[in-house]
């Protein structure tokens, strides 16, 4: 699996914590992270939390990425974001069962972490138990055991919702104000991590254009 960890500007003090608790945690899985920063309150290229939700969707949609960790303050914003876009299931995780539920029962591809708020002494230990319960094992299987049948007809029903009910995404990123766009994907590093994981060529042309 290739985790992507996206910060945006307001925490982006905490990037590097993040990153080490996340990776720390996946190289134990066998899993890769990308960290798509910010890297620091002073890069260059700041991202807001609805360029998170941007960056989100074309990760996920083009196959640069399997899955998602990001945030903002509260969390809810990142939250709000990245539920805005077709092909993202964004949970808002504050603690272990939180994240260990979110997987085997609602089986999503991101999630939006509250990095200032609650966020005082043991909260690296916070978050590495999350990330150990996140990726506990296979999602998608159910919990408890006698709910595992009805829990993944109801996400296979709101995966066929969602199809209905989102737009494609490049129609929408066409749509929006392409200053946002082109902020949410200006950043070097987000380009070279991107162009040399993007599957789809569809999505690697658009945001070439949006550069250009």
């Amino acid at each position: 699996m290739k985790i992507a960890l996206i910060n945006e500007n307001s925490q982006a003090g905490k990037n590097e914590l993040i990153y080490n608790t996340l990776k720390n945690v996946a190289d134990t899985k066998g899993y890769t992270v990308d960290n798509y920063g910010m890297y620091t309150a002073d890069d260059s290229a700041q991202l807001t939390y609805v360029q998170n939700g941007i960056l989100t969707a074309i990760l996920l949609n083009s196959g640069a990425a399997d899955f998602v960790v990001t945030g903002c303050g509260t969390g809810e914003g990142a939250m709000l974001a990245c539920n805005s876009f077709p092909g993202v299931l964004c949970g808002h995780i504050v603690d272990p069962s939180d994240a260990y539920m979110f997987s085997q029962i609602n089986d999503g591809n991101a999630i939006a972490l509250a990095f200032a708020k609650g966020f005082g002494w043991g909260s690296e230990l916070n978050l590495t138990y999350i990330f150990e319960k996140l990726f506990d094992g296979a999602s998608g299987q159910g919990y408890p055991k006698d709910r595992v049948v009805p829990e993944q007809r109801n996400k296979k029903i709101l995966d066929e919702v969602k199809k209905v009910a989102y737009r494609d995404l490049i129609d929408i990123l066409k749509d929006l104000d392409q200053d946002l766009v082109k902020g949410a994907v200006s950043g070097a590093k987000f380009q070279e991590l991107f162009f040399a994981n993007c599957k789809s060529d569809k999505l690697a042309t658009f945001v070439k254009s949006v550069l250009n």
